[in-house]
């Protein structure tokens, strides 16, 4: 969930079934059944979708709200993918989308969103978490407007129509970009490169993460990383340093030099900027061993040599799916995410400095989350304080930041992002230390 979670939102969360056009999220499977042999769980009863009149293309008009601008690896993912929907369902950028950028998490949002109303935009996209209250202000407000916050997680809850929510399944590329950071790690030990300075007292590899809020999306998010990273080197551990911003270059560059000098040798990230990627380069280049994991965007152009790779969000398969809706005349599902099998999430390029074999083992996990043999939260891979976790719920219904509703697990399967699309796996699992969460 992007951006800063707001007390009233959290208190209020629950989750009833999903409603919509075409794919949708899906459901956990019922205690009496067994999950296909998907990447997903099993489907739950489909349900006829609400339909709108055809809208012809030249009548659309969007608009969208940015946090930031094309300088954030984040909002450019975003803004790519919608010029890229646009393209693909022929609507015209610049006579039927109006830009924002730059809005804050503040009344700031409201007031574009109204202003965005007023000049004839009947569907309106924001693209950080801490927009949602106003976004559902405005759409309260504007019963014929359809308003969608992505990365939310109160549209379900909040009974309104025209109010929608969407993520991807970002904690499958975070896996996979952790198996290449894995595959490194591996060549770096069989070159000798991993001294007694980048191990724990127990001999584990420590590799580090910088972190931007510790919300159940960067969790989510690292957790990911971790295990892929543990499925090509079982002995490593992860310490997680904290930003407390979204984007904060400088910030960035110092918690990874800062989880470097405690000897970290692979740095993974869940921040807007090139901060980190930058840091190691840099470090590398002045004989410290280092390797890093980005995210949004290819870090290759800041990073050449340290940039392994990095976890990215297709943006443009939601963008082009809501679009297509409007135009049909179908309603936008209230909540949607999809991963690898859509084509929703991936990583980048390869770098230069990736360990031999690693497309190959790339291709080979990929594959394997599409057709459902792997599964990125298997509980059988994982501990928390040293127990294996059987049952993990996914809501919070009382506001006291404690989930107490809607069971993730289902037959050894934490399930993400099914129950709704934001993120809600918040699990503190063995072998990841979180450095500065208070």
């Amino acid at each position: 969930m992007k951006k800063l979670v707001m007390f009233l939102v959290v208190l209020a969360l629950i989750v009833v079934p999903f409603a919509g056009c075409g794919p949708q999220a899906q459901q956990p499977p019922a205690e009496t059944e067994k999950p296909a042999n998907t990447a997903q769980p099993a489907e739950t009863a489909a349900q006829e979708p609400d339909t709108e009149e055809p809208v012809s293309k030249e009548d659309v008009k969007i608009g969208v709200i940015l946090i930031h601008d094309e300088n954030s690896g984040y909002d450019a993912a975003h803004i790519t993918g919608i010029r890229e929907a646009a393209k693909a369902t022929g609507i015209d950028e610049a006579t039927q989308i109006i830009w924002k950028y730059n809005i804050p998490e503040d009344e700031t949002c409201y007031d574009t969103a109204i202003d965005l109303v007023e000049q004839g935009c009947k569907y309106i996209f924001s693209d950080s978490f801490g927009h949602q209250s106003y976004m559902q202000q405005a759409a309260e407000e504007n019963p014929d407007v359809t308003f969608v916050a992505m990365t939310g997680d109160t549209a379900k809850l909040s009974g309104l129509p025209n109010f929608k929510n969407a993520f991807n399944f970002t904690f499958e590329s975070r896996y996979v970009s952790g198996v290449v950071a894995g595959m490194k790690l591996a060549e770096l030990i069989e070159q000798g490169k991993v001294t007694d300075k980048n191990k724990d007292e127990k001999g584990n590899i420590k590799v580090g993460y910088v972190g931007a809020y510790p919300y159940a999306e960067v969790v989510s998010g690292y957790t990911g990383f971790y295990l892929g990273i543990k499925s090509i080197v079982p002995n490593v551990v992860m310490d997680v340093q904290y930003t407390n911003s979204w984007y904060d270059p400088t910030m960035e560059a110092e918690a990874a030099k800062a989880l470097v000098s405690s000897g970290c040798i692979i740095i993974g990230q869940h921040a807007d900027s090139t901060g980190a990627p930058s840091a190691c380069e840099a470090m590398l280049e002045s004989g410290t061993t280092v390797y890093c994991v980005g995210y949004n965007i290819d870090m290759l152009k800041v990073a050449p040599k340290a940039a392994l790779t990095s976890a990215q969000n297709d943006w443009s398969v939601y963008y082009t799916f809501a679009l297509n809706c409007i135009i049909n005349g179908e309603e936008i599902p209230t909540d949607w995410a999809k991963g690898y099998s859509e084509g929703a999430v991936k990583i980048s390029a390869l770098g230069e400095s990736c360990a031999p074999g690693t497309a190959e083992k790339v291709a080979e996990v990929e594959e394997a989350l599409k057709n459902g043999t792997l599964h990125v939260f298997d509980t059988s891979k994982f501990t928390v304080n040293g127990e294996k976790v059987t049952s993990a719920m996914a809501i919070d219904t009382d506001g006291d930041f404690v989930p107490d509703s809607e069971e993730a697990i289902k037959d050894g399967i934490f399930y993400e992002s099914t129950i709704r699309s934001a993120p809600y796996f918040s699990l503190r699992i063995d072998g990841i230390r979180e450095l500065n969460a208070g």
